[in-house]
């Protein structure tokens, strides 16, 4: 066997370079969603209160939670497993569970803090389709 057939990686291997752009990306995804939930948080409190503002950290670190757990998930794919487990959408039912039975906590700023991953996911989309002059 020659060299080069040797150092190439097998089709269901990930590249090295392309778990390094994975990572690079989970840390955006991760870093950009904490910067998001702390505006978020900020905004709520000075417009609402600080309960519902605590409510909605609540569901932002929860999806924070939840988005470690996908993207855990995600790395795990090419090394044997074949699927996505559903182990993070259990994050996701046990807080509107625990939101539900709890009489101090709110079901919608909860909600909506857990869906700050999303607006990650859209900024980074806009990002990609309107890059800066860097």
């Amino acid at each position: 066997m020659s060299d080069t057939a040797q150092s190439r990686p097998l089709p269901d291997e990930p590249s090295d370079s392309s778990m390094q752009e994975f990572y690079q990306l989970q840390q955006e995804l991760l870093v950009t969603t904490v910067i998001l939930t702390g505006i978020i948080f900020a905004s709520v409190w000075a417009t609402y209160s600080l309960n519902t503002a605590l409510n909605y950290l609540l569901g932002a670190c929860t999806g924070v939670v939840y988005l470690k757990v996908l993207a855990r998930n995600v790395e795990q794919l090419g090394r044997g497993k074949k699927q996505i487990g559903k182990s993070q959408l259990a994050i996701f039912i046990g807080l509107i569970i625990v939101a539900t039975q709890w009489n101090q906590l709110h079901v919608l700023p909860i909600f909506l803090g857990f869906l700050t991953y999303k607006g990650t996911l859209i900024v980074y989309m806009l990002r990609t389709l309107f890059p800066s002059a860097r």
